[in-house]
C-alpha cells in the first residue's frame, strides 16, 4: 500500500475508533483525540482530573477499539516496583525464574500514577523510554506498540505524590479533563442508570497501528513549521535571550528539546487525522498546550498572582 493510501485509511478508521468510544464515553472529545495523537506518535499521555470524570473508563474503551492487550496497575501509598515490573522466584527446580508484572502488555494504565512514592514512580521511566525492563542484570524487551496512558489526580488533593520532572517529559500529553457541561452530564446519568448493553467493536489492529506510526514518521515537515516549534518551546525558558518579560517574571523554568519533538510528533499525525500530508504552524498550535502545560513550571509569584500555564502558552503563540 502507497503512503497515501495508507494516510488515507488512517484518516478514516481513526474517525471509526472516535465513533467506538462515543458509544461509551460522552463528550471529552478533545481529549480522546490527543490520547490518539500520542499513540500514533508511539509515545505515552497523561489524563489530570478529578475523579468521576470517567478517566479509567476512557482508557479501557480506547484499548478495546484498538484490539490490544490491556492491563491496569491501581497505584496506591504501599505499591513496589516488582508490582508493575515483575518479579524473580525461585521454582521447584531451585532456578530462578523471572514472572513478569502487568508492564508486559500493549496498553498499561497506570491509575491515579501520583497516589505511589517517587520510588515506584520512577519504575516505569526505563519502560517508557526504552520500551524495555531490566531485571537482576536481563533485559526484557516490552511488546510493540507499548503506551503508558496515566490518570492523575489533581496535586492538591490529600494523599499525593508530585510527579518526578524526568518522568513527566515522558508523557507527550499531559490532558486536562473537566467537568460535564450541562447537558453531556445529563447524557452521562440517562445512559449508565438505565440497563444498556453497548458492545465496542475493535476498529484498528496491532499490526495497523505500528504501519501508522511508521507514517507518521515518514510525513515531512517544512522548516518553517520546525523552526516555529524550536522558537516557541525556547521562549519558555526564562533564562534566555528568547524569553519574554512574561516568562522572565512567573516561571521558574521551561520545556526541554523533547517538546520540540513532541510538538513535531503530534502536529505530523494531527495533520494526518486532518487529511493533509505535511503539518503547517496551526498543527504545531492545535497541539501546544497539552505537550507544554506539564513542561513548564510556575515560580510563586505566578501561583500568588493566579497566573495559569495556559495563559502564558497562549501568549507565546
Amino acid at each position: 500500500m502507497s503512503d497515501v493510501a495508507l494516510a488515507k485509511e488512517l484518516q478514516q478508521n481513526i474517525e471509526r475508533l472516535k465513533q467506538e468510544v462515543g458509544k461509551i464515553i460522552i463528550g471529552q472529545k478533545p481529549v480522546i483525540h490527543e490520547i490518539i495523537l500520542s499513540i500514533l506518535g508511539d509515545s505515552h499521555a497523561l489524563l489530570i482530573g478529578v475523579p468521576g470524570l470517567a478517566k479509567t473508563l476512557m482508557v479501557h474503551t480506547i484499548a478495546q477499539s484498538l484490539g490490544l492487550d490491556f492491563k491496569r496497575v491501581q497505584f496506591t501509598p504501599d505499591l513496589m516496583p516488582s508490582d508493575i515490573l515483575g518479579t524473580e522466584i525461585l521454582d521447584e527446580s531451585r532456578h530462578f525464574k523471572f514472572i513478569k508484572g502487568p508492564v508486559f502488555t500493549n496498553i498499561l494504565l497506570a491509575d491515579e500514577i501520583n497516589r505511589t512514592p517517587p520510588k515506584t514512580q520512577a519504575a516505569l521511566l526505563e519502560a517508557m523510554q526504552e520500551k524495555q525492563v531490566s531485571i537482576a542484570n536481563k533485559n526484557f524487551e516490552l511488546d510493540k506498540p507499548f503506551f503508558v496512558l496515566a490518570t492523575q489526580n489533581p496535586i492538591e488533593q490529600e494523599g499525593t505524590y508530585p510527579l518526578p520532572e524526568a518522568q513527566l517529559d515522558r508523557f507527550m500529553f499531559a490532558l486536562k479533563l473537566d467537568y460535564p457541561d450541562f447537558d453531556e452530564e445529563v447524557e452521562v446519568v440517562k445512559s449508565t442508570t438505565i440497563t444498556r448493553d453497548v458492545q465496542v467493536n475493535p476498529v484498528i489492529d496491532k499490526a495497523q497501528i505500528l504501519a501508522y506510526q511508521e507514517l507518521v514518521k515518514k510525513v515531512p515537515v517544512a522548516d518553517n513549521v520546525i523552526e516555529y516549534a524550536v522558537r516557541l518551546v525556547g521562549k519558555t525558558r526564562p533564562k534566555t535571550d528568547a524569553a519574554s518579560e512574561l516568562v522572565k517574571k512567573y516561571l521558574d523554568w521551561g520545556a526541554g528539546p523533547r517538546a520540540s519533538q513532541n510538538l513535531i510528533l503530534a502536529a505530523k499525525a494531527n495533520a494526518l487525522i486532518n487529511g493533509k500530508l505535511s503539518p503547517d504552524i496551526e498543527d504545531v498550535q492545535a497541539v501546544a498546550k497539552g505537550i507544554l502545560r506539564h513542561r513548564i513550571l510556575l515560580n510563586y509569584k505566578g501561583e500568588a498572582e493566579g497566573v495559569t500555564v495556559e495563559d502564558i502558552i497562549e501568549e507565546l503563540m
